[in-house]
């Protein structure tokens, strides 16, 4: 008979020793969670999606809810952590793709772009920031998910642009104002790590010098890889195969070096992705499409999303939630609907591009991960107030731009059974 976790066989007379056969438990593998997640995760945004005509990106969050701790909890802490290195190159991927959409000679030319992109996130800051004060939130904290809050999900909004094959006005401006608010959003959390280390009275070089760091760092991580990808992208010449691979290669490099260094996955890549588009003047790199790799990481990643998020925190933090998201949504609007008017866009049109940055998710909270690291405390207190709004965010935000980007008539795709 066999024993020992079946490294053993008991016979009549001896114990064979079988040491070529697996232990018992059996180690959790990365790869077989990462495969069983796509298929899932793609099975069941392929349902939603035929079914109820709803983003797949819906399915795909459902699906890790239903896994996770809302759920069969199946997906347990240990097993997501394990996802985290897929998740950190998911990130990584769109963030790069959403600062390669960032073109600063359209800033140039329509300057009233980047003004709207800054004043609608400074608003959302603001009304966030005081409708939490009026509720009893204390002020670090109402201004760390004021800050959070001004971010519109890159990840939502591409692939939802992406799986309905948008263009368009109003597709390419929701791309942009994302990727504008996505930058204020993470050097207003960084900057911000100064005030919450004082609040735990961390020494005075660890409340200067780690914002410093991470801004700066983070960049200048973003910098080398740009300048490694012109380099060998000379060498290997225009071939879009060799440039599709070295792209890849570098963006994971990237994820890989800012883990390492501690640094941000967020602001380094979306350095490396606005300089490509930016500072390319020879045109060394070629715009590769890499759609169809992102799109499997994108999966895991919302499976991933979904499975962290806890039904229990909209119940439980339902009045926060409610003035968060509708403190966020007015103050996008109102610098929206002031400032587009100057860029040429219709109201009806400027309508609809507030719908479509109310996406939001919540890796966006993985944005404080240094600060929730070394002050577990902050974290915690932090979750309780955002993580309920995250719930409803995440839910609604790919349906609210799906409607936003069919109304403006910019969908390529055709709904399922003609609906």
């Amino acid at each position: 008979m066999f024993r020992d976790g079946c490294r053993t066989l008991l016979t009549g007379t001896a114990i064979v020793p079988l040491s070529f056969l697996p232990t018992l438990p059996l180690p959790a593998s990365p790869l077989v969670l990462f495969g069983v997640l796509l298929i899932a995760g793609h099975i069941g945004g392929e349902l939603v999606y035929r079914i109820t005509s709803l983003p797949r990106i819906t399915g795909y969050v459902l699906v890790g809810m239903l896994l996770g701790a809302s759920g069969l909890k199946l997906l347990t802490p240990e097993l997501t952590r394990i996802a985290n290195v897929f998740v950190d190159i998911a990130l990584g991927l769109v963030l790069f793709e959403l600062g390669r959409r960032l073109d600063f000679k359209w800033l140039r030319h329509d300057p009233w772009l980047l003004v709207t992109g800054l004043v609608e996130s400074a608003l959302s800051f603001g009304f966030v920031f005081f409708a939490l004060v009026y509720l009893g939130v204390d002020p670090v904290y109402a201004a760390a998910a004021a800050a959070i809050g001004v971010a519109t999900s890159p990840a939502i909004v591409l692939l939802v642009t992406r799986e309905l094959g948008a263009e368009g006005q109003i597709t390419e401006r929701t791309l942009a104002l994302t990727a504008i608010n996505s930058v204020i959003s993470f050097v207003m959390v960084t900057m911000m790590l100064s005030w919450i280390h004082s609040q735990y009275r961390a020494n005075w070089y660890t409340v200067f010098l780690h914002p410093v760091y991470l801004l700066l760092g983070s960049v200048a991580l973003g910098f080398v890889a740009n300048h490694i990808a012109k380099v060998l992208a000379r060498w290997l010449r225009k071939h879009e195969r060799h440039h599709f691979m070295l792209l890849l290669g570098l963006i994971i490099i990237t994820v890989g070096c800012a883990t390492v260094f501690k640094l941000s996955v967020v602001l380094a890549l979306l350095a490396f992705g606005v300089m490509v588009r930016n500072l390319d003047e020879r045109h060394d790199l070629m715009a590769v499409d890499m759609s169809q790799v992102e799109e499997m990481f994108f999966v895991v990643l919302f499976v991933v999303g979904g499975a962290n998020l806890h039904v229990s925190d909209l119940l439980a933090g339902s009045v926060l939630a409610a003035a968060f998201i509708i403190a966020r949504f007015v103050g996008k609007s109102l610098g929206v609907l002031t400032l587009t008017w100057f860029s040429g866009v219709r109201r009806r049109h400027a309508a609809l591009l507030c719908m479509g940055l109310v996406p939001m998710s919540g890796f966006a909270v993985t944005m404080m991960q240094s600060a929730m690291a070394e002050h577990p405390e902050f974290g915690s207190k932090l979750g309780s107030i955002v993580l309920a709004a995250v719930v409803v965010l995440e839910l609604i935000g790919p349906l609210m731009i799906q409607f936003a980007l069919r109304r403006a008539g910019e969908s390529g795709v055709e709904l399922p059974d003609g609906r």
